[in-house]
């Protein structure tokens, strides 16, 4: 398989590393991470958010994190048709952009 998957990293994620041995060691796929500032996500075929404390999770689950420059691309991204995957914390921080109800 071809497909490159995106590993979001925010500040307070901690399991970005296992998602990424997942995809890239147990099922060998190409899967790299992808931090909070970066904007182009041209490259990716699927992006995964993983679980954590977002920023601390101020506020609320995913509050801050949804205002990271990162996820303007991964909004685009997503209304584009592109896979997104959010677990624990990363389904939260998809909520608060609007992204899921």
């Amino acid at each position: 398989m071809s497909n490159k998957f995106g590993v979001l990293v925010f500040p307070g994620t901690w399991s970005e590393g296992d998602w990424l041995y997942a995809l890239s060691e147990v099922m060998g796929l190409n899967a790299e991470y992808v931090f909070h500032k970066q904007t182009n996500l041209h490259e990716f075929d699927c992006l995964v958010i993983p679980g954590g404390f977002s920023y601390g999770d101020y506020l609320r689950p995913g509050a801050i994190a949804r205002f990271s420059p990162v996820m303007g691309s991964l909004i685009k991204f997503a209304n584009a048709g592109g896979p997104v995957v959010g677990s624990c914390n990363g389904f939260q921080v998809l909520c608060e952009a609007g992204l899921l109800p």
